[in-house]
């Protein structure tokens, strides 16, 4: 056997262990799979605006995030995983500073104020997107996603998928936290 055939014969196995280690180093990096990057991140929330699920509540309007921490959440009545996420949505209702805003997403009027009622409305606002449209411009493709927009309207963090306690402990809640921390009002001011 020549030296050549021999090389030929190992080439395969060590094509095989450099796939290998870059698959290794890959699931050992640290990274955050969870977190899915966005063309929007780092830019202006698109200029949309969403008539309202109800009389009780505004529509939503991208120029309604001017000057506050906003989270965008994309809901629907009839998607499972935002039942998942709700409880989340309600405790973060709560905190001080921060202004909680849905998008309803292909749904039915009713539907999604039955969610609401049975549930609770954790939204500061709530707009409908009965046919999915309007929503395209934020980059959504499924539900839920979620967005934290920055006080100067630009959109700082988006997460797909529910909102969970590992989501909210990991980078997308460092984000808001900080945003709410730098956006706290200084006192005597």
């Amino acid at each position: 056997m020549t030296a050549s055939t021999r090389v030929l014969l190992a080439l395969p196995l060590v094509l095989f262990l450099a796939l290998a280690a870059v698959f290794a180093f890959r699931v050992t990096d640290g990274a955050d799979r969870t977190v899915v990057p966005s063309a929007l991140i780092g830019k202006t929330a698109p200029d949309t605006a969403f008539p309202p699920l109800s009389d009780a509540h505004p529509g939503v309007a991208s120029a309604d995030f001017a000057g506050k921490v906003t989270l965008v959440n994309v809901f629907a009545s009839w998607c499972a995983p935002c039942r998942v996420e709700h409880p989340y949505l309600m405790e973060l209702a709560r905190t001080p500073g921060l202004q909680t805003v849905g998008l309803n997403y292909k749904d039915r009027v009713t539907a999604a104020r039955d969610f609401l009622t049975e549930l609770g409305n954790p939204y500061d606002a709530i707009g409908v997107d009965p046919d999915g449209r309007r929503v395209i411009e934020w980059g959504v493709y499924g539900v839920p996603e979620t967005y934290v927009v920055g006080p100067d309207g630009v959109i700082r963090a988006k997460h797909v998928g529910p909102l969970t306690e590992e989501v909210l402990a990991g980078a997308f809640g460092d984000t808001m936290r900080a945003l709410l921390a730098d956006a706290a009002p200084v006192p005597g001011a």
